[in-house]
This record gives structure tokens, sequence and C-alpha cells, in this order.
């Protein structure tokens, strides 16, 4: 029998290949959820696919399985949570393992419920979503977007761009825009932009549990209208271990419009956990050969992790159509569509470094940048396509390619 506390929604959904802990929790939910449609996923859906699996508008329930495959459900925790305030998640679990248990919190969990399911626990955990729901106005604020730009190797200018692309955002976007250094061993936005802070992202890890506006606005530094939140100045010992932004990240997705992530590669859990968070990936490289095979190895670490392709978009930097591989080359040497070319423009962006200030957009780089935050912002521009001959070249990356 539904409760008073019982969240009003449109409808829950489960999400398991487990068809006994289906079998065992259905009932449960037919007599605590009385009215609102039920249906099951068999599988775990691709991320891409989560908005029209799940809907919008009224709030919805989603029970994921997060023991059958844990990888899958963590990385759908996260792309549930994106969905924003009108999807709440409680997460399936297999036994009572506390670190396990946070790690699906964190990942954007709002509860769990724990096998054996019981009539108990099945309705403690709806009535407190119930209490927690947010207001209508709230559900239905968009959760800003998240994009995370991550070279295939050093010095293909990743944070050059990472910082460009926020400060042309902010010029033809607007809105609230927040420029983050997760590179916490060898982070230099703060040279490039000549600025410093007695903070960084280690202290919003460190007091993520209360972070306000007032708070956060003590760690940040306000530059040509975009928030930066630095790294760290100094080597902390630690700072090599550390796993997940999450925290973080959560709270700047509620806080801005729009946040870029300056990363130091794909490789290892905090930059894996930083993608996966990501709405959107730049993967930088240049169409030089150790570049791009660089890129060849991401690419598939990426895939071997089970970040999407379908966020993954490939920037090539520094392009010179006379030098190196074209663009036409990469794409099929690296089976994915080039996103992007920026030209090669030193003089411009070594000025615009030595003074600190962003790279003018009547620059050859400006321009591509540009082009680069329409795109992002959803407008395209077919690219015609050439027909190039490729004798020898792909035999390049035939050791790496799939």
């Amino acid at each position: 029998m539904a409760t008073s506390e019982t969240p009003i929604s449109r409808r829950a959904v489960i999400i398991s290949p487990n068809s006994p802990l289906v079998s065992e929790l259905e009932p449960l939910l037919a007599a605590h959820l009385a009215g609102t449609p039920l249906s099951r996923l068999q599988s775990y859906p691709s991320p891409r696919d989560l908005p029209s699996l799940i809907g919008g508008g009224i709030l919805n329930l989603v029970f994921l399985d997060a023991t059958s495959d844990s990888d899958q459900a963590l990385q759908l925790l996260v792309e549930l949570n994106r969905l924003g305030g009108q999807v709440q998640v409680l997460a399936l679990l297999s036994g009572n393992d506390p670190d396990f248990i946070l790690r699906c919190l964190r990942a954007g969990a709002s509860d769990f419920l724990i096998r054996p399911f019981t009539p108990e626990e099945v309705q403690a955990a709806l009535g407190k979503l119930a209490r927690v729901q947010p207001a209508p106005e709230a559900a239905g604020k968009e959760p800003a977007k998240v994009i995370a730009v991550m070279p295939a190797k050093g010095a293909c200018g990743a944070t050059t761009l990472a910082s460009s692309l926020a400060f042309q955002w902010k010029r033809t976007a607007g809105g609230r825009v927040l420029l983050i250094d997760l590179d916490a061993l060898t982070g230099n936005l703060s040279f490039i932009l000549k600025i410093k802070s007695t903070y960084s992202f280690l202290d919003a890890m460190q007091r993520a549990g209360e972070l306000d506006a007032d708070l956060w606005h003590s760690m940040v530094e306000e530059v040509n209208g975009v928030d930066v939140l630095l790294a760290p100045e100094l080597m902390v010992d630690g700072v090599q271990d550390l796993k997940d932004p999450g925290p973080i990240l959560e709270y700047a997705r509620k806080a801005y419009d729009v946040v870029f992530l300056d990363t130091s590669s794909v490789y290892g859990d905090w930059n894996l956990n930083a993608a996966r968070f990501a709405s959107e990936l730049l993967l930088v490289t240049t169409n030089e050969l150790p570049a791009l095979q660089a890129a060849q190895r991401a690419l598939s670490y990426l895939d071997t992790n089970r970040i999407g392709r379908w966020k993954v978009r490939l920037v090539v930097n520094r392009y010179l159509r006379d030098v190196g591989l074209s663009r036409e080359v990469i794409g099929t040497a690296l089976h994915a569509d080039v996103f992007e070319t920026l030209p090669s423009d030193y003089e411009s962006v070594q000025k615009a470094m030595m003074d600190g200030k962003p790279i003018p957009t009547s620059s050859a780089f400006g321009k591509g940048i540009l082009q680069l935050v329409e795109r992002l912002g959803g407008k395209t521009q077919p690219i015609a396509k050439k027909t190039s001959s490729l004798s020898g070249l792909l035999g390049l990356f035939s050791k790496t390619s799939k």
C-alpha cells in the first residue's frame, strides 16, 4: 500500500540484467508505488540513450543494479545524475560493502537497497526520497555542460585550448563559466593566465561536504568574467593518489552553465573519472606522427575503460595542411572523425601568453576557437569531403589499430 511519503513519480524503471533480483524487487515496488508505471531494462543502456529511455519532466525513479557490472553501473550513475533533479537513482546492491556504497553515492545515487530486499527497507528508502524531492523549478533546471580537454600527449596545446574556449564561450554565450586546472602534478594554468591563489582544487576537495557559494567564491579567481580554480602551486604529498574529482565537479555543475576541465591526459583513475563526468571530451592532438600514434593509444584506452566514443571529439591543434597528415587521412587512420582543426598561429598564441590575456578573435587561432565554441554550443558546419590517396600512410598505424 502506498504511503503519503511515497514520491510522486511519472514512472519507475529497473535497470538490471539479473532476473532473480528483479523478481525479488518488483512485488515490493508494486506495493509501495501503487499507480506508478514500472518498466524494466534487461541490460545496461548506452549513456547516449538515457534521455529517451528515462524521459524528463515529472520526477522519475531509477532502480539501478550496481553489482552485476559495477563499472557500467557507476558510469551510468554519473550519466543519470547529469539528467538533473527530475531523476532519482537507488543503487541495488548484493551486499553491505561500505566502500562501494560510498562510490555509488559519490557517483550520484540518492540512496541504496541491499539484498535481500525487505518491505521496510523499500518503504524507508522511498520515504527518504520523498523528503528530499526537489521543488518543481529546481527539477527543471539544466545542469551545466562539462567539457573535458585532454591531450593525447604532452605539448599538444591542451591547456591553451581549454583556457581559450572558456574565455571565448564567455564572450559569445555569456552565462556562468568555470575553468578548472585538474593537472595536480604539472598544471600550468596559473602561469599562462598570470594569476596566483592561495587555494586550489585540493582545498575544494577537502571541504567538498561543506561547499557553499561563499566558500566556493573564496577559492576561485575571476579572470575576464571566467571563474578559475587552479591546481596546487606546490607538490603535495599524496596528490598522485587522487582518484575522483566528482565531489567538486558535482558542485560546479549545479553552480555554473558550462565547466571546462584542463587535464593532464586520459590515463589513470583521476582523469578517467573526469572523462566519465564530462558531457563532452575533447581529445587534443597535432597532425605529427608521434602525436597521432599517442591519440590512437588514448582512444583505445578510453574504449577499454568504457568511455563512450559518442562523447569524444577529436581536435587537431596547430594544424598545418602541408606538414604532417591531412585531416582525411587522420580520420581514416584513427577510425574517428576529426571534429575540428585549429590552425598553427605561433605568434598570436605566444604574444597572448606573454601578456596573460585571451588570444584575440581576430587572429587565425582565435577564429578557429570561435568556430569550435559554436560547434560545441550546437551549431555545426558541414565539412566538404575530399578524396585523398592513403597509400602507405595507414600502414604506420597497423600495429596498434583495431
